[in-house]
């Protein structure tokens, strides 16, 4: 795979739903312990370099209902308040900013992208869980508005393998690069 190169200035770190609700779900095919300890290491990094780092979070209580025929969860009972808050081990710090979302994509009814341009972004490099829920949608949304992306397939993983597979396979290699968490720090270097 061609090595990257990521200018600081014009990067930034997207960490999707790390949180105590989905961090606790069982997934695929990276445990999601890995995921959030290589999300913190993605972070200082990015820090190092005063890049923009992003820690994403959905109100798991507070999601918003569409008409499906599947629902995320039972209104009648909604999760504890910590289901919705970030894990400690993910090392969001207080300089970091951080999305709430009430669906998939962290653009969807939030000012992500409002932040994003201000802070000069161009790049946006994303990982957390799901791969196929809040990952794909976040980066659908941003390659529709013009943004690169890099997606850390480490640093990201699913509740299926094969859902994860497929989309690193053959959706996001159309959407953006795919790199793993040492790459993405070296080209940051």
């Amino acid at each position: 795979m061609k090595r990257i190169k990521l200018d600081p200035e014009t990067s930034a770190l997207i960490l999707i739903d790390l949180q105590h609700g989905i961090v606790a779900l069982e997934t695929s095919p990276h445990p999601a312990s890995s995921v959030v300890a290589k999300a913190a290491s993605l972070a200082a990094t990015f820090r190092k370099h005063s890049s923009p780092v992003i820690y994403v979070r959905v109100d798991l209580a507070n999601m918003l209902q569409v008409l499906a025929d599947r629902s995320h969860s039972d209104p009648r009972n909604p999760p504890p308040a910590i289901a919705s808050e970030l894990v400690p081990a993910c090392g969001v710090q207080s300089g970091d900013l951080v999305i709430t979302k009430r669906h998939w994509s962290a653009f969807s009814g939030t000012d992500l992208e409002e932040r994003l341009k201000r802070a000069g972004a161009k790049t946006l490099v994303i990982g957390g869980i799901t791969t196929n829920y809040g990952v794909e949608s976040t980066a659908r949304a941003a390659a529709g508005l013009g943004f690169g992306i890099v997606f850390v397939e480490d640093a990201t993983t699913s509740i299926s393998a094969e859902a994860h597979q497929f989309a690193f396979e053959t959706i996001f290699p159309l959407l953006g690069r795919v790199r793993k968490t040492s790459e993405v720090i070296e080209a940051l270097a």
